[in-house]
C-alpha cells in the first residue's frame, strides 16, 4: 500500500484526487510486490487503461486532425507506444512512487513505467469517469499530439514504412514545372513498393513531400493499416 505521503504528492502531480486510495495503490503495484505482499497488482488496470488510452488518444487525433484514417491510425499507435508513455511518467516524476518487491523506487523497467501510465488511466477512469481520464491523458499527450502535427516527416515516414517490409525505396522525379520563374510550381512522382504518386508545392522539396505522403497514404490504405 502506498504511504499517504506519497499518495498526496501523487495526485498533487496528477492534479486528481482519488475518492478510493486502495485504487490508486493498486496503479502503482507491480506484480512483483503484489505477489510478495499480497496485494492487487496494476495488470488488469493496466489492461483496461490500453482500452480507454486507445479511445481517447484516437478522439482527440479525429477531432484536431485532418489526416485520413490510414495516418491516424499510424499516429495513435505511435503516440500510445511504450517509450512516449514512459517519458512521461518519468518527466513527471511518477516513476519513483512504484512499488516493487526490492521495495518502493527500486529501479522499474522500460515496460512497466509505460504500463503504470496506463494503469493510471484506467484507475482514473474507474474513480472519477471518462472526463477526468481525458483530463489526465491529454495534460501529458496533447503537446505530442500537437507536435507530431507539425512535425511530420513524410519522407523519412515512407522510407521506414517500405525498408519495414522489404519494399523497393522511393524515386522522386519532376514531372512538370509551371508558373513564373519567381513563383514556379512544381509536380513531382513518387515510386516505391510497386506503386506511384504525386505532389505539387512551391519547391521541389514541397513537391517531393506532398508525393510522398500521397504514396504513403496509398500504401497504408492497400496494407490495411487503418
Amino acid at each position: 500500500m502506498l504511504p499517504s505521503r506519497d499518495a498526496a504528492e501523487i495526485e498533487n502531480i496528477i492534479g486528481y484526487s482519488f475518492r478510493n486510495k486502495a485504487l490508486l495503490s493498486a496503479c502503482f503495484t507491480h506484480s512483483s510486490y503484489a505477489n510478495m505482499h499480497g496485494e492487487k497488482s496494476n495488470e488488469r488496470l493496466e489492461f483496461l487503461g490500453d482500452a480507454v488510452l486507445g479511445f481517447l488518444v484516437a478522439k482527440r487525433l479525429y477531432l484536431r486532425s485532418s489526416e485520413n484514417e490510414g495516418r491516424m491510425t499510424q499516429l495513435r499507435q505511435k503516440l500510445v507506444a511504450e517509450k512516449p508513455l514512459k517519458e512521461c511518467i518519468e518527466r513527471a516524476g511518477l516513476h519513483k512512487y512504484m512499488l516493487f518487491a526490492g521495495g518502493c523506487g527500486a529501479a522499474p523497467g522500460a515496460k512497466a513505467v509505460s504500463s503504470l501510465f496506463e494503469a493510471l488511466v484506467a484507475g482514473i477512469y474507474l474513480d472519477g469517469g471518462m472526463d477526468e481520464a481525458e483530463k489526465f491523458v491529454l495534460k501529458y499527450l496533447a503537446p505530442l499530439v500537437a507536435q507530431e502535427g507539425k512535425q511530420h516527416n513524410y519522407k523519412g515516414e515512407l522510407q521506414e514504412f517500405l525498408q519495414g517490409r522489404g519494399l523497393a525505396m522511393t524515386a522522386y522525379a519532376v514531372v512538370k514545372t509551371e508558373g513564373a520563374a519567381h513563383a514556379p510550381r512544381f509536380t513531382v512522382r513518387a515510386d516505391g513498393g510497386g506503386m506511384c504518386a504525386y505532389g505539387e508545392g512551391g519547391s521541389k522539396a514541397e513537391a517531393e513531400k506532398a508525393a510522398a505522403k500521397a504514396l504513403l497514404d496509398k500504401l497504408l490504405n492497400v496494407a490495411g493499416e487503418h
